[in-house]
């Protein structure tokens, strides 16, 4: 059973950086989506970013464009979020969603990561 892990968050300052990092757990084919989602105290889900492993497209919420930034380790099947210039409104539990194809069947399904919190004070 493929699980996302992630990891990184943490307590940070206004105009701090944090690297928030997606792994799968198991044993997996490709990656073929990688969203991240965050969620603050009494709002709702917010998309955030959609990177795509296959064709390097990457597309970002306004609400980060500038200040957040998608990378891959191809060889480690993980996948990181920048986050630089971060403000108290950036506040919020982050998720990872992957589309993943998993091994031995090859069936591609969606992942959730579990969620790491960010907060963003003085």
């Amino acid at each position: 059973q493929v699980q996302l892990v992630e990891s990184g968050g943490g307590l940070v300052q206004p105009g701090g950086s944090l690297r928030l990092s997606c792994t799968p757990s198991g044993l997996i084919y490709s990656i073929y989506r990688m969203r991240w989602f965050r969620q603050g105290v009494g709002k709702q889900r917010e998309w955030i970013v959609t990177s795509s492993p296959t064709d390097s497209a990457t597309n970002y919420a306004d609400s980060v464009r500038s200040r957040f930034s998608v990378s891959r380790d191809n060889a480690k099947n993980t996948t990181y979020l920048q986050m630089n210039n971060l403000r108290p409104e950036d506040t919020a539990v982050y998720y990872c969603n992957g589309q993943i194809q998993t091994m031995p069947n090859g069936r591609l399904d969606d992942y959730w990561g579990q969620g790491t919190q960010v907060t963003v004070s003085s």
